[in-house]
């Protein structure tokens, strides 16, 4: 499981006014859940971009005023028009505690449909799941060699892991091999044609 390590320092104050002084000075306020009390604390922002700006799944090294913590992002507040992440809040990790988290799908594999012309189309890119920060995975994999065009693989079609508790309804596509429309209007044409030369003759 890829880490990353994050040097951080307790909030002091948890008021509105103390989050904006430390958001000017370019940290982010942070607060970690699970663990026997929450934990409030900041970091510069440039401490966080390899574990929120990335489509892989990582935990965070949290070292807070030289105590250390692991622990996965729940949730970002982010500026409406800047983007810029206003506060994070972190699920801590307990050796054999429940916790919920979204995982990366990983498409495995080329599909006969591909092969064939067809796009594949990734609609769904995480999954909820539940388990234990033993189980925890940083993807799941869907094979899609076998898919034709027009096909679609499901949230059940997603590789079992032990321990891995997937949340999202089985019967979700998470991917579908769409026909190009050059592939569409050859087949229409070549049905139309079919169709034609199979027609009677006019008497």
């Amino acid at each position: 499981m890829k880490t990353v390590a994050i040097q951080a320092s307790l909030r002091e104050d948890l008021g509105k006014k103390n989050a904006d002084a430390l958001r000017a000075q370019s940290h982010i306020p942070c607060v970690m859940y699970g663990g026997e009390e929450n934990i409030h604390f900041h970091a510069h922002k440039n401490a966080f971009k390899e574990l929120i700006f990335t489509a892989d799944f990582k935990i965070a090294e949290v070292t807070i005023d030289g105590k250390a913590y692991q622990a996965i992002v729940k949730d970002l507040q982010d500026h409406p028009v800047t983007d810029e992440i206003l506060h994070l809040d972190f699920v801590q990790l307990i050796p054999g505690k429940a916790l919920k988290a979204l995982i990366p799908v990983n498409f495995a594999g080329t599909s006969e449909g591909v092969k064939l012309g067809g796009k594949l189309v990734k609609r769904v890119r995480r999954v909820n799941v539940k388990c234990t920060p033993e189980t925890l995975v940083e993807k799941l994999d869907v094979d899609v060699s076998d898919l034709g065009l027009g096909s679609s693989a499901r949230v059940r079609d997603i590789v079992a892991v032990e321990g891995i508790q997937i949340a999202n309804d089985p019967s979700i596509p998470v991917c579908t091999v769409e026909v190009p429309r050059a592939l569409k209007s050859a087949a229409a044409g070549e049905e139309a044609e079919a169709e034609a030369t199979d027609a009677p003759a006019a008497e």
